[in-house]
């Protein structure tokens, strides 16, 4: 297989309002199957997201406003989000860089919305046929560094189940699943570099991941896990407050329910004995540790019967 990545230079400076399709037509000359990628710094750029004379941790403070945002993790002056989008950033994904100083630039306010109609327009203009991914930059938990991920998507396969297929070795697998296209977008990213001013890319050699026209597929937002899913919902620290706190509206990024056995397990590891199993539920010593213990395996504590004070009972926080 062969794969070809262009970025061209000379793309001119992107203002609110400038037709990006046109641009990417002019700069790419894009044939069927190609897919092209574009930065979100300039979709923002264009669609007007830009934000004269707002510092950059007033507008994160605005983005958490925002329904669906909260704090993940906040380290000294750090601040990582899961922002209105679904996407976990630092910043929310706010960004200071390649702008004016004094002004910060948001993510586009729908990116899979902006791939469809850049894909739709792209057509209309050269009658190719092509994927579009909005891409933008990214750090990875437990690694340093950034790289890009696709944040929008049209026309293109964006995730590779390979969960019932079988190794060379007659495995079956069961959680493989290639972000195809984050890694386009990070194949993308090599050629474009962070300061070359480089904002579109084409990628050639991967025409079977295109969808037929008419066909957008699910998106980028196909990569986020809906809220819960992820084993990782707050940073070390915050998970400790957020447990002690006890808030329920805080229950859904610990994630579902942990079984029985799992609490029985955690219970063991901090009292230092076994619970034992009751109707519905768990027994065991009274400890002012159990009600945030129980509340970050989705259970809660109730008192016990009068004749054994000294027990508590743990029971799921919804049955």
């Amino acid at each position: 297989m062969t794969l070809t990545v262009f970025a061209p230079d000379g793309v001119p400076e992107v203002r609110p309002g400038d037709d990006l399709a046109e641009l990417v037509v002019l700069a790419l000359s894009p044939v069927d199957g190609d897919v092209v990628l574009v930065t979100s710094k300039v979709v923002s750029k264009a669609e007007g997201r830009l934000r004269a004379g707002t510092d950059r941790a007033a507008a994160v403070e605005a983005e958490l406003a925002e329904p669906g945002a909260r704090v993940v993790a906040r380290r000294g002056p750090t601040t990582i989000v899961r922002n209105r989008l679904g996407l976990t950033m630092a910043a929310a994904g706010v960004d200071a860089s390649n702008v004016e100083p004094g002004s910060v630039l948001l993510l586009p306010a729908d990116p899979d919305g902006t791939a469809r109609r850049l894909r739709r327009e792209i057509a209309a203009r050269c009658g190719a046929n092509v994927a579009v991914a909005v891409t933008d930059t990214a750090g990875r938990a437990w690694r340093t560094g950034q790289t890009d991920i696709a944040i929008g998507a049209a026309g293109l396969v964006v995730l590779d189940d390979h969960a019932g297929r079988t190794d060379g070795y007659g495995n079956e697998l069961v959680v493989t699943a290639p972000a195809l296209a984050d890694e386009l977008a990070g194949a993308a990213e090599l050629a474009q570099g962070k300061l070359a001013a480089r904002p579109f890319a084409l990628v050639r050699g991967r025409h079977e991941l295109v969808l037929p026209a008419g066909e957008d597929g699910p998106g980028a937002a196909a990569l986020v896990r809906s809220e819960g899913e992820d084993l990782f919902g707050y940073g070390a620290r915050e998970a400790v407050v957020r447990a002690l706190a006890g808030d329920p509206a805080d229950l859904v990024p610990f994630g579902a329910p942990a079984t029985a056995e799992e609490l029985a397990a955690a219970l063991a590891q901090v009292l230092g004995e076994p619970a034992e199993a009751v109707e519905g539920g768990l027994a065991v010593r009274a400890d002012p540790r159990l009600a945030p213990l129980a509340f970050a395996h989705g259970w809660r504590v109730q008192e016990g019967p009068e004749e054994r004070a000294e027990k508590a009972v743990i029971r799921p926080a919804t049955p």
